[in-house]
């Protein structure tokens, strides 16, 4: 991103982009020998066995238990098959260990909060497991968003591999961040499970500073392509526009 690119973002924005980079990139200074995607892989790929144990450890085999398993088990799983497939070029770049052990107290490690309240139960009594409709629910929004983040993914990897410039064509016709709002759907649906409200307090800072963050950033640095100001009047941040569904 240039510098006229950046600065075209909100303020509010670029102090906490600089902030962010900081506490995850270079907190602490020193070495830079862990690049970011391998600290977000392992717990990605932890979860599963992670919410396996806290289910053997606290003698919890509820089907919410299980459910909350095979979603956010699963859903590390897809993460490390698109990592292997279609890497995401920006956890590509190397952090220092205190960037990463922040990345872990303030984010990562933040994200196994939910299955732990949901299958320890620390905070109260045993609670009944979520209504079938809640649980099927949670899984339709789940599986949606897990094909909205994978598609989105995969293709901005590959387009942006012939030709850079602005996405405007599937699943970016509609939405101009489809795989935020999959992740979004995704860790919601963990939420859902969860049912407790400390989760949703978690997904509200992860989805404020960081998100929020990336999104505005990123529309500074598209706002540079001619087309830009035609594709924001016609697409929706995160949501379709109601006139949008209508094909030109």
């Amino acid at each position: 991103m240039t510098h006229d690119e950046a600065t075209s973002a909100p303020t509010l924005f670029r102090t906490l982009r600089r902030m962010n980079e900081y506490l995850s990139k270079d907190f602490l200074g020193g070495p830079k020998v862990l690049k970011a995607a391998w600290v977000i892989n392992v717990q990605k790929g932890g979860t599963l066995p992670f919410v396996l144990l806290l289910m053997v450890l606290y003698d919890n085999y509820s089907t919410a238990a299980w459910v909350y398993l095979g979603l956010h088990g699963s859903y590390g799983l897809c993460w490390l098959l698109k990592h292997l497939v279609f890497p995401d070029p920006g956890w590509e770049e190397r952090v220092t260990f205190g960037g990463a052990v922040n990345m872990w107290l303030f984010v990562l490690g933040l994200y196994w909060v939910a299955p732990f309240l949901l299958i320890s139960d620390v905070l109260g009594a045993a609670r009944p497991d979520p209504a079938p409709a809640v649980l099927g629910g949670a899984i339709v929004l789940y599986a949606v968003g897990v094909v909205i983040m994978m598609a989105a993914d995969c293709q901005k990897y590959f387009t942006l591999r012939v030709q850079r410039g602005l996405i405007t064509d599937g699943l970016f016709r509609l939405i101009r961040h489809p795989n935020y709002l999959g992740e979004m759907m995704i860790y919601a649906s963990f939420a859902v499970v969860a049912g407790h409200w400390i989760p949703w307090l978690i997904l509200a800072w992860v989805w404020g500073a960081l998100f929020s963050t990336n999104i505005a950033m990123k529309e500074a640095s598209m706002s540079r392509y001619p087309e830009w100001a035609a594709y924001k009047a016609r697409t929706g941040r995160l949501l379709p526009k109601p006139w949008a569904w209508r094909r030109k």
